[in-house]
């Protein structure tokens, strides 16, 4: 029998890669740091969305349960409308959401992941994982900018934390 017909069939065979969009930043910042910025209901807005938008929550509740629901504003004032469920929290190093319209049952709302893991130097890489419901959702949402935005809510992830450090 060959080694081929003993192998354990690979994890990323079942995985829906097509549906996927992942983000990463390296942060300047100690995993503890990172981890509280997106979990403090008074940081989290205060960082949250693209450049030049603007965050309006609406509630928040940041704990396996609960709910944040807010308006991202545009620089023209579109509004928005968000919620994110929040899943799994487990600090420092993971958070999983349900994020989609602030409505019920939005049929294009997306699962994410969000890992922590801290570097032997003490910056921290976040990996941004959207796993959307289906292909064409996937694609709809890169072209609307969806890559750019997560890479630009990073970034200013990335500044805030690096302030409140020093």
């Amino acid at each position: 029998m060959s080694d081929m017909a003993n192998a354990r069939p690979s994890p990323w065979s079942e995985w829906p890669l097509d549906r996927e969009i992942v983000i990463t930043r390296l942060v300047d910042a100690p995993r503890s740091l990172v981890f509280e910025a997106w979990t403090d209901p008074v940081q989290l807005p205060a960082w949250f969305g693209p450049e030049g938008f603007a965050i309006e929550t609406k509630a928040i509740d940041i704990r396996v349960g609960g709910q944040w629901r807010f308006d991202m504003i545009a620089p023209d004032g579109t509004r928005y409308g968000n919620r994110m469920s929040f899943l799994r929290l487990e600090a420092p190093a993971l958070i999983e959401v349900d994020h989609g319209s602030d409505q019920d049952q939005d049929p294009s709302a997306f699962r994410m992941l969000l890992t922590f893991d801290e570097q032997a130097n003490g910056k921290t890489i976040v990996t941004l994982r959207q796993m959307h419901p289906t292909k064409a959702r996937r694609d709809e949402t890169i072209g609307f900018g969806a890559f750019e935005y997560g890479g630009q809510t990073l970034d200013k992830l990335a500044r805030h934390v690096q302030a409140r450090g020093k």
